[in-house]
């Protein structure tokens, strides 16, 4: 009984998201471009990349990181890109024990801000995140497009299949770190450009709550490749 209640609340939480923050509306030509794990050594290509884009972001950051590098936090920050938390451990939820899961939520790089958003790593869930996320008054943020950043595949390929995936409101997904990402997000850019859709901070997309029935659709693609 236990096993199935943790695997429920990874499959529901996770994989269909039901509840969590998700893509925005659908009728406006916005996407938001989404990292996590930073600030690293990438930090400044891929502002790099943004700026000659004129392309804002979001970063998911993690506490180790953020106190490592404080000079890429105020650099993002002055660049008018979104800072939010990815995190204490880089570990998924199921594999920590309720006090850390507990401070893993608390822990945010915009402390004492209003709407506060928290990306689990992996996305992952125990039964307690949702309960926990509610009483840090964190909000569960997904996405619905994976960069695939840390595939050993060429930049071109993975940017041909992100924007197949792409539609109007996408979270997309890409990492701080990963040797491929600056001229993966280069091609990506490129590719929304060409398509009409305009890059926004995910406070300005807004993200939505994630319904029944596109829940449903998530755990298909999840489980239907």
């Amino acid at each position: 009984m236990l096993g199935l209640t943790v695997l429920a609340a990874d499959v529901l939480g996770r994989a269909a998201g039901w509840g969590a923050l998700g893509p925005g509306p659908r009728t406006r030509p916005h996407v938001a471009l989404t990292f996590d794990d930073g600030p690293s050594a990438r930090t400044l290509d891929l502002m790099a990349v943004l700026a000659r884009h004129s392309a804002p972001a979001t970063f998911f950051v993690t506490a180790p990181h953020a106190a490592a590098h404080p000079d890429l936090m105020q650099a993002l920050a002055g660049a008018g890109h979104q800072l939010e938390a990815h995190g204490i451990w880089h570990r998924p939820a199921l594999l920590l024990p309720p006090w850390m899961e507990w401070a893993q939520l608390r822990w945010h790089p915009r402390a004492g801000q209003p709407g506060l958003l928290f990306r689990p790593p992996y996305g992952g869930h125990s039964p307690a995140t949702r309960l926990l996320a509610c009483l840090a008054r964190r909000q569960i943020a997904l996405w619905d497009v994976e960069g695939r950043d840390w595939l050993d595949l060429s930049a071109a390929e993975l940017a041909r299949h992100t924007l197949e995936q792409v539609h109007p409101g996408s979270v997309i997904l890409l990492h701080d770190g990963p040797e491929v990402t600056p001229e993966l997000l280069g091609l990506i850019l490129h590719g929304l450009h060409e398509r009409g859709l305009t890059p926004v901070l995910l406070r300005d997309l807004p993200m939505q709550r994630i319904p029944l029935r596109a829940g449903l659709g998530r755990l298909q693609a999840s489980y239907g490749r």
